[in-house]
């Protein structure tokens, strides 16, 4: 399991994530998980987060011993 920042500036309005920081398998895993704990909508753009294409992922490191898949942690901008 690794860790990965990930993060998408197509959905910028407020009640919308910006980026999380998330454990997954891979960097497409990665982008396949929304800040909110749910998935990427498939089809387009969702209130909180975005169509996978628009969401990019930057490799962190190697999540220790334990770690599930999932957000560690997001940032949300409320309005």
């Amino acid at each position: 399991m690794n860790i990965y920042l990930i993060s998408q500036d197509e959905n910028d309005d407020y009640e919308t994530y910006d980026s999380a920081v998330v454990a997954a398998e891979s960097e497409d895993d990665a982008r396949s998980i929304n800040p909110d704990g749910g998935e990427c909508e498939i089809k387009g753009i969702s209130w909180v987060w975005t169509n996978q294409a628009y969401v990019t992922a930057r490799f962190i490191g190697v999540a220790g011993i334990g770690i599930n898949r999932g957000v560690i942690c997001s940032s949300f901008n409320a309005g």
